[in-house]
């Protein structure tokens, strides 16, 4: 019994300070989500904006450009995964790829050759794993990047965009990313970044009631949507970098909160089975005294005769 009391008591000092650790990474997560979600709410009207500019100047122009022209039969598509450095988040890093997955299959399916790129550790360590191809990774600025960090992710994938498929260019661009839409709601999304859907964008305004602004274009659009291009896809990449990083950590701070229940659970739990103990071993200490009182007794009544 004394044994046993000891592993218990050992087990609660173990989870106790598992518990400390918990909350403490809760109370972390919960203080970096707030702040990501500010510099969401930076960004997103920026991007929007942008994406409607890029809308508006393709849609009022017969150019050509790789930013809003549709290849006749594309042939080489370029997929860009946004992951974390880190883990303990639940199921966040495993519902990103799993949504890359899904649209690699949809792509090659197609007809398209894949191209992957890989924002955060843990992609790269999924697909390390399985020995499958990655075109360029990034890592260590997951949990809180910045604009230059988009620049550097969108430099290949600008570079690529622009080239022509047979000397090793893409025809389109997507990206999966997981979208912060509440504390406790974050989803894997996946969109085409290029060519811009200049059809899906347009009814979207429509549905808002706001209406395309027109441009005069100098010195020519094709230099306009040239100047854009770069631009367009590092906010994009920015603003998706940031609902990434909420999203991370809005998924910590509920794993950690779940943790810290558990562990609380079982210290309860424990303590009851070590109680349960303890009294076990008094009560045994007890019925060996009385036993012993009564031996002796009886040993003292039998030598009076």
């Amino acid at each position: 019994m004394g044994a046993q009391l000891r592993v218990y008591k050992r087990r609660i000092r173990s989870v106790t300070a598992t518990k400390k650790i918990t909350k403490a990474m809760e109370m972390i997560a919960a203080s970096r989500v707030v702040k990501a979600q500010r510099k969401v709410a930076a960004s997103t009207p920026y991007a929007q904006e942008l994406t409607r500019a890029v809308t508006a100047v393709g849609t009022g122009s017969n150019t050509k450009h790789p930013l809003t022209t549709e290849a006749e039969n594309p042939t080489r598509a370029a997929v860009l995964l946004l992951t974390s450095d880190r883990g303990l988040a639940g199921a966040f890093n495993a519902n990103a790829i799993k949504a890359a997955e899904q649209l690699t299959e949809r792509l090659e399916r197609e007809g398209r050759q894949v191209d992957t790129y890989i924002v955060g550790r843990r992609g790269v360590a999924h697909y390390n794993f399985r020995d499958r191809t990655i075109t360029e990774s990034w890592t260590g600025f997951t949990d809180e990047p910045s604009y230059a960090d988009a620049k550097k992710v969108a430099a290949p994938l600008i570079e690529a965009i622009e080239k022509d498929t047979a000397n090793g260019g893409v025809d389109e661009l997507h990206i999966v990313y997981t979208e912060f839409v509440s504390m406790m709601t974050q989803t894997a999304v996946e969109s085409q970044l290029l060519p811009v859907r200049l059809d899906e964008v347009a009814e979207q305004t429509q549905t808002k009631g706001e209406i395309l602004p027109l441009y005069d274009f100098e010195p020519s659009a094709e230099e306009v949507l040239d100047a854009l291009l770069p631009r367009y896809v590092e906010s994009r990449i920015y603003n998706a970098l940031l609902q990434s990083a909420a999203s991370k950590h809005a998924a910590t701070r509920r794993a950690m909160k779940s943790a810290t229940d558990n562990a609380g659970e079982l210290i309860e739990t424990l303590t009851r089975l070590a109680n349960q103990a303890r009294q076990a071993e008094i009560t045994q200490e007890i019925s060996e005294i009385v036993g012993g009182a009564s031996a002796l007794a009886d040993a003292t009544a039998g030598s009076d005769y």
